[in-house]
């Protein structure tokens, strides 16, 4: 989910790896590859949950590459015993983009994975050279990284929308994230008000067939309604929307009100979504009326345009190092933005509403 960059940096001794994969021929290339890197020694491959809880313990690897779907103990409970009981880095790797892989991987973040990496759909060598990049970003990511395992949040009760009550939004929280954002994003959401005069939009390093899995768990989690984003819908006041994956999120001005377009165009900062489109867009058409928050990951995504918002006159919330998975994206977009100060994860809402109420004091509402 991180960017191209790779700030991490790696030790002169290689970081030792357990893959835990239960097809040979998988294991064995996840092996070949991680070897190959450079800065990353693999110390064994378990081919079932059981065999991995007891590598874990035995080798006590830097890392840990983890798939989703295993006979027996399957990703879930494995990674939920090891971040309770010898918590360290782990990548989840899966193969699948049917609803219920997709929803075991955002549910992975939530329990403490660092990244995620999707196998190849065909698994040739040239497959498996094209996810090659991937899995050596996501380990870099991993380095060094706070895996702290947050408190898992409970779901919020809806409130059901009264008929003629959706309007267009006057306001707009733009909020970026990358390594680590799933598990932010699971806090800060389900912990805003139902009440939230502005809409909410994320941009989530994420590829595709998985950010609708996001916008799902959200959804279950919040007391905002949340969806993945389409392209020409009306942006809507209290409402929440997610970049889909492999796409960019923009905002414009249309006669009825704001709304929201999908872009193809080239990634940036070597993902799509990006941050930057998104932001910039925001405060092209809110102003003052904008929000920018930058959560934890690795790159610069996300300075550009906080930049933006704040030369706009808007706000802008950037998570501190503490809470951060990786502190890149927070440090750059606030020193970029003139941010002295992180926020807390557990205090990234509040901070948000308390944005949001002042535009309103700010324009006499």
């Amino acid at each position: 989910m991180s960017g191209a960059c790779a700030e991490v940096a790696v030790s002169s001794e290689p970081r030792t790896v357990l893959v835990v994969e239960d097809s040979q021929l998988m294991a064995e290339v996840v092996r070949d590859l991680v070897n190959g890197f450079g800065g990353f020694r693999v110390v064994g491959v378990a081919r079932d949950g059981e065999e991995a809880l007891r590598m874990v313990h035995e080798l006590s690897p830097d890392l840990v590459t983890l798939d989703v779907e295993m006979p027996g103990l399957d990703g879930l409970q494995v990674l939920g015993y090891i971040m309770s009981e010898a918590p360290r880095p782990v990548v989840m790797v899966s193969g699948a983009t049917a609803r219920g892989a997709v929803d075991l991987t955002i549910r992975a973040f939530e329990l403490g994975a660092l990244e995620f990496v999707r196998k190849p759909d065909q698994a040739t060598p040239d497959g498996w050279n094209a996810v090659a990049p991937r899995l050596h970003e996501a380990l870099r990511a991993a380095v060094g990284a706070n895996h702290t395992v947050p408190m898992l949040a409970r779901p919020r009760a809806k409130t059901p929308a009264v008929p003629g009550t959706l309007r267009p939004a006057a306001r707009v929280v733009a909020i970026a994230a990358s390594t680590g954002g799933p598990r932010a994003l699971a806090e800060i959401i389900p912990a805003l008000s139902p009440s939230l005069d502005a809409a909410v939009v994320i941009a989530q390093h994420m590829p595709p067939g998985f950010t609708a899995g996001l916008a799902r768990r959200l959804e279950h989690l919040a007391a905002l309604p949340v969806r993945e984003a389409q392209s020409g819908e009306p942006l809507l006041s209290g409402h929440v929307y997610v970049a889909p994956g492999g796409r960019h999120l923009l905002i414009t001005r249309g006669s009825a009100g704001p709304r929201l377009v999908l872009s193809d165009a080239p990634p940036m900062h070597g993902v799509r979504p990006a941050a930057d489109p998104l932001f910039t867009s925001a405060a092209e058409v809110f102003g003052p009326a904008a929000v920018g928050v930058v959560l934890t990951g690795m790159g610069r995504d996300g300075s550009a345009g906080l930049a933006a918002i704040r030369a706009a006159g808007g706000s802008a919330v950037v998570q501190d190092r503490a809470t951060s998975a990786v502190y890149g994206m927070p440090a750059q977009a606030g020193a970029a933005a003139g941010v002295e100060q992180g926020v807390g994860l557990s205090a990234i809402a509040e901070s948000i509403e308390r944005a949001v109420r002042q535009m309103g004091t700010e324009r006499g509402r």
